[in-house]
């Protein structure tokens, strides 16, 4: 997804004296369509050219569109970076994760992951964004999980694993629930031998059956019982979630902070191509729904 139209105005012409054709204006600056070429010319001899669109087509025009975006953010950012005195040095590309592409938008996204110019402004922009405690905790509150019931060691035709009884079909679990250690129960096709009652939270709603004892080797598994951490061992401190509601090992505070400076980096850069851009016919944003590409077919 991106954001908007790109807010900048397709008002600029096609070429300038000296410059030739244009791929747009930056600070009435005519900026050089060479770039958008050399790119261009890159996917269409890559390894992957066989998955863009066909040549000449309303796709094709599109991702001409989007690549132009792209060049565009990284031009200015290198131009605020410069402003601002910011060393973005040669710092080599960088992967995203899923989650904060989707955030940024496919075009900041993939400006951030190849030019250091637009992750030093992001880093600039960004560098004062918090999330209030208050929020931090609201969000643990609304998110958390209910405690986790009593698990079960269980011994089947498959083998012998632990479980949590929301992880097995329900006829089975109900006939466990009345079984005592030992004891082999039948329910429909399903047949189990309660080994031993596990103490609560084990696994966590949902775990996944985890199996345990010898490996085909003679060996001990390394996640079988003997080798389970007890609870009572786990560590305190700095590994241990934090009490003051906010900052904490769940990284929850991080992670919304992180999303927090995404969203004002979106908005600062929607701003900033506002008032410092301007498109030329052709090279609209891709998601403008006044250029003539922008359609959808089923």
């Amino acid at each position: 997804m991106d954001h908007g139209r790109g807010g900048a105005a397709v008002t600029g012409p096609p070429e300038a004296p000296g410059v030739g054709p244009v791929l747009g204006w930056l600070d009435g600056r005519p900026l050089p369509r060479a770039e958008l070429d050399r790119r261009l010319a890159a996917l269409r001899g890559g390894p992957r050219s066989a998955a863009l669109p066909a040549p000449g087509s309303a796709e094709d025009r599109q991702l001409t569109r989007w690549v132009a975006q792209v060049v565009l953010t990284e031009e200015l950012c290198a131009a605020e970076a410069a402003a601002r005195g910011l060393d973005a040095g040669d710092a080599p590309p960088v992967r995203l994760d899923q989650r904060a592409a989707v955030e940024l938008g496919s075009i900041a996204a993939a400006a951030f992951e190849g030019s250091a110019a637009v992750r030093a402004v992001y880093d600039a922009v960004t560098a004062d964004v918090e999330v209030p405690p208050g929020e931090v905790a609201a969000y643990r509150a609304a998110t958390a999980r209910p405690p986790a019931g009593p698990g079960w060691r269980l011994r089947t035709p498959d083998g012998e694993f632990d479980a949590d009884p929301a992880s097995l079909p329900r006829e089975l679990a109900g006939a466990l629930r009345s079984a005592v250690p030992g004891q082999t129960v039948t329910a429909g096709p399903w047949t189990a031998t309660l080994l031993a009652t596990l103490p609560g939270g084990y696994g966590g709603a949902g775990a996944a059956a985890r199996p345990y004892g010898p490996a085909p080797d003679g060996t001990d598994r390394p996640d079988g019982p003997a080798d389970a951490p007890d609870a009572a061992d786990a560590p305190d401190g700095p590994a241990a979630a934090g009490s003051d509601g906010a900052a904490g090992s769940d990284g929850v505070a991080e992670r919304l902070r992180d999303a927090a400076r995404r969203v004002a980096f979106v908005r600062w850069l929607d701003h900033a191509r506002a008032h410092r851009l301007r498109l030329v016919p052709g090279l609209e944003h891709p998601g403008d729904p006044a250029q003539p590409d922008n359609h959808h077919k089923h």
